[in-house]
């Protein structure tokens, strides 16, 4: 009963948030003064400060990390470090093409794709070819932050247990550089991975059973074996994710061309159309502060647990992707996410 009344809460909260994300998102994003910190202000907020009073820092994104996700990791790290907890509000889409590539650019999509048109990256399908610039971005960002760090920086994308090791093999070796930053996307995989597996759908059913897999995932991962071996080091670690994802539990149908792109719960493309109580429409991108290459292009962003489906094959497609983990739209779950600093006891 309590549970059922919780779930019933989460989901008027959740259409009270669409609303107030669309009434108030594109004040944030032209420079309202009162607005909560947003991707473009993680490294400037929690990174930044630290490389200038001369200290060394880690900087860890788990990619589809929820806020409630690491609720169940916190407890395990409290031992060796004192947490200090924050929070930020992720940019839309909540996917990684706009929310990560903010947080190491600092800039906004639209900003990006102006100042950088050669690092923007909007319609490959291919994950890694999306992000593949996060390094020269952060390096971007410090420099105009004029926090470029006298000892040098490594920046490492793990996507792979070889790779993971490999990082945990080498964790001590960094101990000269001011800023190591670290993406590990397991998450966002293992999220992905649930909707085409039987196995993790068995094994994760619902949220309460994913944080559970997570937390195994976590307890075992050489990430853990990293965050250890730095608890006994002199350095800040920050520990942040660009997005959250939320269980889409209804379709939401939406009209385009051929060319419109594939995601659930975000598209863009030429005169998108879907139920604005279902979703947001940005007819104007610049509004939202997206790229807007010309006439007629728009975003449509999912509200709540919807996730979009076109009318030809509706109902083979609502099947496939009912329950499944999504990203990309306007939810609590996508967009409040942690911003933690973690300082090694005793240092």
């Amino acid at each position: 009963m309590l549970k059922q009344a919780h779930a019933d809460f989460r989901r008027s909260l959740n259409i009270e948030f669409g609303r107030f994300i669309e009434d108030q998102y594109p004040k944030w994003v032209h420079g309202v003064a009162d607005r909560p910190k947003l991707s473009t202000d993680v490294v400037r907020h929690a990174v930044v400060p630290h490389l200038k009073a001369g200290r060394r820092v880690v900087f860890v994104v788990i990619d589809c990390m929820r806020l409630d996700q690491w609720f169940t990791l916190e407890p395990l790290l409290e031992e060796a470090f004192d947490v200090q907890r924050d929070y930020y509000c992720a940019i839309l889409p909540t996917a990684t093409p706009y929310a990560r590539n903010a947080i190491f650019s600092g800039l906004l999509p639209a900003e990006l794709q102006k100042h950088h048109p050669d690092l923007w990256q909007e319609n490959s399908n291919d994950e890694r070819t999306k992000n593949r610039y996060e390094r020269q971005l952060l390096d971007h960002q410090l420099e105009r932050l004029k926090a470029v760090p006298d000892k040098g920086t490594k920046y490492m994308k793990i996507y792979e247990a070889e790779e993971a090791q490999a990082v945990r093999r080498q964790i001590n070796t960094f101990s000269g550089l001011s800023l190591v930053s670290m993406v590990f996307n397991f998450l966002d995989i293992l999220a992905h991975g649930r909707s085409e597996s039987e196995i993790l759908q068995e094994l994760a059913p619902d949220e309460a059973a994913f944080r559970s897999v997570m937390k195994a995932w976590f307890t075992h991962s050489p990430l853990y074996d990293i965050l250890r071996a730095l608890s006994r080091q002199d350095v800040t670690v920050v520990i942040t994710t660009d997005h959250g994802a939320v269980l889409g539990r209804r379709a939401a149908l939406v009209y385009g061309n051929r060319d419109t792109s594939t995601n659930l719960r975000y598209k863009f493309g030429l005169n998108l159309n879907t139920d604005p109580k279902q979703a947001i429409i940005v007819r104007k991108p610049m509004d939202f502060m997206l790229p807007d290459e010309g006439i007629n292009k728009n975003y449509v962003l999912c509200r709540e647990d919807f996730y979009f489906v076109y009318p030809t094959r509706f109902h083979e497609f609502e099947r496939q992707y009912r329950n499944s983990l999504q990203h990309g739209g306007v939810s609590i779950e996508e967009m409040i996410l942690p911003l933690m600093t973690l300082t090694p006891k005793g240092r």
